[in-house]
């Protein structure tokens, strides 16, 4: 099983494709409004994360990649 996080911008693609192809009831805003929501955790858990378990051998593109690249 893998424990990789949907990025606000992957759900953010989805929903956005979801509602052109399959004409759902959420507006826009609502949909931008979670996105928004998602990024602001992902955010904290990273800043979270960097206080908890600092690990200068290890660079941005590396964190990144293990968390939200599939």
């Amino acid at each position: 099983m893998s424990n990789k996080k949907q990025s606000s911008v992957d759900w953010l693609q989805k929903a956005i494709f979801d509602k052109i192809h399959m004409n759902s009831n959420k507006t826009y805003g609502y949909i931008i409004n979670i996105a928004k929501a998602m990024h602001k955790e992902e955010i904290e858990e990273a800043w979270l994360d960097g206080v908890g378990n600092w690990d200068s051998e290890k660079e941005f593109e590396q964190y990144y990649n293990e968390t939200f690249e599939k």
